[in-house]
């Protein structure tokens, strides 16, 4: 197959100078990609570039960037212009491109001078619709390559992974900025920049640096609803590793770790364990990684233990889990690499090993040389993803409120959300903490004390504190139960912490009277409850079908030497053994099989799914089957916790929403989402929180503006005394509303 280009297809006969007038982009959406609808914001956007406007796209890691670029490229005449930061995402790109029938090349180290120069050929004679290149070669050797692109009829230039040109993002990349000169030279070319990782800074970023006029800006919802989110205490990491490993068997998962060694000996004691793994790290050969990156997009090794040097618009579809060994660094990067789990929409884990320990490491090596901003810029993320490790609330509502993106404080689908919450009287495990501050002096920290406290044999404990008459008295309690405590001991403000370098907790008049035995303690402890199960009127896949499917798709993969999902992804292959189209007009009906693939792939699947029915008496069920619409995710009627309702009877008794953030030594924002449930359940009235004409007017934005979940434009839309917190408790009354 050459490079760029597929001819001679009997079943594609429409040329690409016609298909604007023929096909309308739904009908080209089914016709080349193969799926019924569009998703997020994809239709707004591609009919934005088809008028020539300039685009900010941001959307959430496997929401279907591609296509907002892809769709434009083979509707619009001329050349579409890629910049893609990773030669391995250029040719996963590219064999997905001609795996559906459209004319692709990229241009990047791998290739010969022969092949490069058998690129530019075509992409002169007109061969090529889309040209993936790095965004250094287009500034490379005196602007050559810039010239080369002006005597050709550029149509679109899209810039992938935009948030790379900034350096308040998380990945800032110094060879990005040259991009900024891309109007200078192509004034009437529209430019598309996507991302789906950028807050509000980086986004304001992106546009000033791009230089982009008059951009349409699309934020589509970041929700990732699909992953299940679980933070679990750093406490036999591996132990846990094998544990979920062992349940998971057959499932294609990555491991991040932050570390070069790490990767290596995480990698080798999993394979003496029997797991097919491999590591990928930076310091590696660049022939060792993409090996090693091909076996993992072709399913010959399951596992990836890698840096973030892996991944990055990596578009494998079936990653069934993604686990972060070490804290990543920010948020952005947590929300991107959870992100390649579950692209094919299928349900997936996302697992981080927190140990507040791993924080202070990583203080210490943020510094950017000759950069006071971005240094402090970076520590402000880290301490934000330290918030996020030990928020005591819903992890999916916290990276998307983080996003700026209103969510319910309940998603049924992460570790808090899956916990039985319950208050008990926790005074006993309070004394015993505090008098282990006491007896060592105030000098030491949270980690210390409780090692202190559970008779640890470490050489860090003072020889002399092993002769006091409390150590090892909390031997009973499990490390991460005592760290809960400790935290929550500090949030209601029962015990400080000294502000320094190494932060010790000291005694003040509530932990004196505790101990004096003048005061309770009450926590509330987390229990993991147990999920429960679906139960759905969807008819079952065939299990056997759907393997013998997979071997078609292998063998098919092979032949054409690019990784499976490339042929069909999993979704199509579990939907082919659940509706059993006997048909090519059924086929079609098949997300994922549009005209193209049904005509170069349908027969060999085609073939298996007859014999399959024919040998069981089986008949189609493809009347079954409904094509899937992308629309907002309508979450659960929230469940209150039991420290939600401990805010709502505090203001039940007369506390503003200040007076009970400082009582329960909590931010006002995290009181607000507490009371949040209640108003939208209808038990609490919003005009008791925000009062009458604040309400009336916000309701009369949202109505107008119909954005009952972001925030964002109608805080744009109010005076400055109208808070985010406001706006979140009136949106919530305007959901009860719809919902009575």
């Amino acid at each position: 197959m050459p490079l760029y280009c597929f001819k001679g297809n009997p079943y594609f006969h429409v040329t690409f100078s016609t298909c604007m007038k023929q096909y309308p982009i739904h009908r080209a959406l089914k016709h080349f990609f193969g799926y019924d609808n569009f998703r997020l914001n994809q239709q707004a956007i591609i009919e934005a570039v088809l008028k020539g406007q300039d685009v900010m796209a941001i959307m959430p890691t496997g929401g279907g960037k591609s296509i907002c670029y892809q769709l434009p490229a083979v509707l619009m005449d001329g050349l579409t212009i890629v910049i893609s930061p990773l030669i391995a995402l250029m040719k996963d790109q590219v064999d997905a491109l001609h795996a559906n029938g459209i004319r692709a090349a990229y241009l990047n180290s791998t290739l010969s001078n022969q092949e490069q120069n058998q690129v530019i050929t075509a992409v002169r004679n007109g061969e090529v619709k889309l040209l993936y290149l790095a965004p250094e070669r287009l500034f490379a050797n005196g602007m050559q390559f810039i010239n080369f692109l002006g005597t050709l009829p550029c149509s679109l230039f899209a810039i992938d992974e935009a948030h790379c040109i900034s350096q308040w993002g998380h990945d800032f990349r110094p060879e990005y900025l040259g991009l900024s000169a891309l109007k200078q030279h192509f004034t009437k070319v529209p430019v598309i920049a996507l991302t789906a990782s950028a807050d509000t800074i980086t986004q304001k970023d992106i546009v000033e640096k791009l230089a982009l006029q008059q951009p349409q800006i699309f934020i589509s919802s970041f929700n990732r609803a699909n992953i299940n989110y679980y933070i679990q205490p750093k406490q036999k990491a591996f132990e846990q590793v094998i544990h979920y490993l062992d349940k998971h068997r057959n499932d294609s998962g990555i491991i991040y770790t932050l570390s070069r060694a790490s990767t290596e000996s995480i990698a080798a004691k999993l394979k003496a364990v029997g797991y097919d793994v491999a590591y990928y790290h930076a310091g590696m050969g660049s022939d060792e990684r993409a090996k090693v990156q091909e076996a993992f997009q072709k399913d010959n090794i399951k596992i990836i233990v890698a840096t973030i040097a892996f991944g990055m618009g990596i578009d494998k579809p079936n990653v069934r889990f993604v686990m972060h060994y070490d804290v990543p660094k920010n948020m952005e990067g947590y929300y991107q690499e959870t992100g390649r789990a579950g692209r094919d929409g299928l349900k997936s884990d996302a697992i981080l090993y927190y140990s507040s320990g791993d924080i202070g490491k990583l203080m210490r090596f943020i510094t950017v040389e000759n950069n006071d901003a971005q240094t402090q810029m970076m520590k402000k993320k880290l301490l934000q993803m330290k918030e996020f490790a030990e928020h005591d609330g819903c992890r999916r509502q916290y990276i998307l409120e983080y996003f700026g993106e209103r969510a319910p404080a309940y998603c049924g689908s992460c570790d808090y959300c899956l916990s039985n919450l319950e208050r008990r009287n926790a005074t006993i495990e309070a004394q015993k903490i505090l008098s282990a501050i006491t007896r060592t002096g105030e000098r030491f920290g949270a980690d210390y004390l409780i090692d202190f406290l559970r008779g640890s044999n470490s050489a860090k404990i003072v020889p002399a504190h092993k002769e006091i008459k409390t150590y090892g008295i909390g031997k009973d309690i499990k490390k991460e139960v005592w760290q809960a405590i400790v935290k929550q001991l500090l949030q209601q403000r029962l015990v400080d912490v000294e502000d320094a370098a190494y932060p010790a907790l000291k005694l003040n008049e509530a932990s004196r009277r505790i101990l004096r035995g003048e005061l309770e303690v009450t926590l509330v402890m987390k229990k993991l409850k147990e999920e429960a199960s679906i139960i759905t009127d969807a008819p079952q896949h065939h299990a056997d079908l759907l393997q013998q499917l997979k071997e078609v798709r292998r063998e098919m993969a092979e032949q054409e030497n690019v990784p499976a999902y490339i042929i069909v992804g999993d979704n199509t292959l579990l939907d082919m053994a659940t509706y059993l189209p006997l048909s090519f007009d059924a086929l079609r009906k098949i997300s994922g099989f549009g005209d193209y693939k049904v005509g170069k792939y349908g027969p060999a699947f085609m073939k298996v799914l007859q014999q399959y029915a024919s040998a069981n008496g089986l008949e189609t069920k493809i009347q079954l089957k409904v094509p899937k619409r992308e629309r907002a995710v309508k979450p659960n009627k929230p469940t209150t916790t039991a420290t939600q309702r401990a805010s709502y009877d505090l203001f039940n008794e007369g506390y503003d929403i200040p007076d009970i953030a400082a009582k329960r030594g909590m931010a006002v924002s995290t009181v607000e989402n507490h009371l949040m449930p209640f108003v939208t359940n209808g038990e609490l009235s919003a005009a008791k929180l925000i009062g009458k004409e604040k309400l009336d007017t916000i309701i009369a934005l949202i109505k107008q503006t119909g954005e009952t979940y972001a925030s964002k434009p109608i805080k744009d839309l109010l005076p400055e005394e109208y808070s985010y917190g406001d706006i979140r408790i009136a949106q919530a009354h305007y959901q009860w509303m719809k919902d009575a």
